[in-house]
């Protein structure tokens, strides 16, 4: 996976955004709809990188997957993940394994 950005360190940044774009994925693939509050604490993450991985989810290098968002009140939305079905999913399970046995 390539992350990029101003402020982005590949020795300091690769292993903790891929873990966390996997942790993403994998909560979010059951089709439910979810909060950021409840990514966020079923992952381990903080929503401002739960919120930005789900933007990464909908661009081409990441699977062009569709993020659904629903208004739910006060500027409170959920979220609910349909994966590209033209797209392999399987680097988010590979690299998750990966990340975990360096853990």
């Amino acid at each position: 996976m390539r992350f990029n950005g101003p402020e982005y360190i590949p020795g300091r940044d690769q292993a903790r955004l891929t873990s966390q774009i996997c942790r993403v994925w994998n909560c979010m693939n059951d089709g439910k709809w979810k909060t950021l509050k409840e990514i966020s604490l079923a992952i381990g993450a903080p929503e401002p990188s739960v919120s930005a991985h789900l933007r990464h989810l909908r661009k081409a290098r990441f699977g062009s997957h569709e993020i659904e968002r629903e208004h739910i009140a006060k500027g409170l939305f959920k979220y609910r993940l349909i994966p590209n079905k033209n797209s392999s999913t399987s680097m988010y399970k590979q690299s998750h394994n990966e990340m975990r046995a360096t853990l």
